[in-house]
């Protein structure tokens, strides 16, 4: 059994036997922080977007046409 001595001694002279209770636990709880790794993954997505834009290509065509001499303009700027 469980007793204190100062508690015995005490008891013994008024003749008193004392009751001995079991002992209690009393707790101090204390709480530490433990880091616990998460994976997020993350997924990068290059998206290329397709517009269509105008643009104009001018095909040239050249042509040789032969005029009668009776249906030439007079040129202004010729010196003869």
């Amino acid at each position: 059994m469980y007793r204190p001595m100062n508690q015995s001694r005490h008891c013994r002279q008024h003749g008193v036997q004392p009751i001995v209770c079991p002992p209690l636990c009393r707790y101090t709880d204390s709480f530490v922080q433990r880091e616990v790794p998460y994976i997020q993954p993350l997924i990068n997505v290059n998206r290329q977007h397709i517009v269509d834009v105008p643009r104009t290509y001018y095909e040239q065509i050249n042509q040789t046409v032969i005029v009668p001499p009776n249906q030439m303009r007079p040129n202004r700027f010729r010196r003869f």
